[in-house]
């Protein structure tokens, strides 16, 4: 564990026994030190630019499932064991669709399923004078229905699963609805992601950047269950502490350009949000894009069909192509491959 400094030295430390810090594509655990609040910040770059990409998402899509992304990767990292974190949304909106894995040690794969005349339609009546631009002046709204976390610890472990109800609202406050709900701990959570010119990146092109911070306080006596008093939810145990307060506060200063700026490590952000309280970094965690396909798993899967489910497949040659909703990557079999 390492304190943040102040001068951005530790972007060509050796914190973690390399001769580079990593600076993108991660997840920085840390903690206050005088406050004595856990948090995590997590930093996307060429991950996500690459998973988007894959796609011709509109920017309110690619918004939104970056913002998964992030948000996934803040909770994955935390699991203590080897397995999957699963994410998803399901509502009646536009923006029907928000899938994300996070498998241990890091690897991240997703994708979104949108209608994108509905889509359109619901951009140009919140404003008017952007109609026929991709870029929204606010966040995307997620239809009513449920956002689901499930806990994949593989072999024979049970499964788990929260879910809470999704009410027209934003990514970001959904997620703080299944923390007060499933975690019952006081949390803080900021996405940002968005578009940033990076001058050499590909013919200087804009590239995809998403960060976020999260911030948990957990009591020593643990959360308290969230009962309502006249239709308004009690704190939650922790949730009135001064030092939680401070932090929070602190926290809250934060910018969305500063959460993606490429020029700016996570260290130093760190130390800008939280000095006056102190605060040490762990080991980053690594994150990828890796996706789970193969062929050998999709020959696996057009084994579940009998013949006359895989006659419904077959294109006008007898071929049959499978492609990834995650990496649209296709797998093409020919007449004879698959019987």
């Amino acid at each position: 564990m390492a304190e943040a400094s102040g001068n951005g030295s530790n972007n060509g430390g050796d914190r973690n026994g390399s001769s580079a810090a990593l600076t993108d594509d991660l997840v920085l655990p840390f903690q206050t030190v005088r406050s004595n609040i856990s948090g995590r910040i997590v930093r996307l770059g060429t991950s996500l630019d690459r998973i988007l990409s894959r796609h011709v998402y509109p920017d309110a899509v690619g918004e939104a499932l970056g913002q998964s992304l992030a948000l996934t990767s803040l909770l994955g990292t935390a699991l203590k064991f080897d397995g999957r974190l699963i994410m998803q949304t399901k509502t009646d909106g536009p923006l029907d669709m928000l899938v994300v894995n996070y498998d241990t040690p890091g690897h991240l794969r997703g994708y979104a399923s949108f209608n994108a005349e509905r889509l359109q339609a619901d951009l140009d009546a919140r404003n008017p004078q952007d109609a026929g631009l991709s870029n929204p002046a606010q966040p995307l709204v997620l239809g009513s229905g449920h956002l689901a976390m499930t806990i994949d610890p593989g072999g024979d472990m049970d499964r788990y699963q929260g879910i809470v109800a999704l009410q027209k609202e934003t990514l970001s406050s959904a997620a703080m609805n299944y923390f007060r709900q499933s975690e019952q701990l006081p949390t803080f959570l900021r996405l940002a992601v968005a578009r940033v010119y990076e001058p050499g990146s590909g013919g200087n092109a804009c590239t995809w950047r998403a960060g976020g911070l999260l911030l948990q306080h957990i009591a020593h006596s643990g959360g308290t269950p969230q009962t309502e008093s006249e239709g308004e939810p009690l704190p939650l145990s922790g949730e009135d502490d001064d030092d939680w307060r401070r932090t929070k506060l602190l926290a809250a200063t934060v910018e969305d350009h500063e959460l993606i700026d490429p020029n700016l490590t996570p260290e130093r952000l760190l130390y800008r949000l939280f000095h006056e309280v102190g605060v040490r970094v762990q080991n980053p965690l690594p994150l990828i894009d890796k996706c789970r396909c193969s062929r050998e798993r999709v020959t696996g899967f057009l084994h579940q069909f009998a013949a006359e489910g895989l006659d419904d497949l077959r294109e006008p040659d007898g071929a049959i192509t499978v492609t990834c909703e995650f990496c649209n990557e296709s797998y093409r079999f020919e007449p004879g491959d698959v019987e």
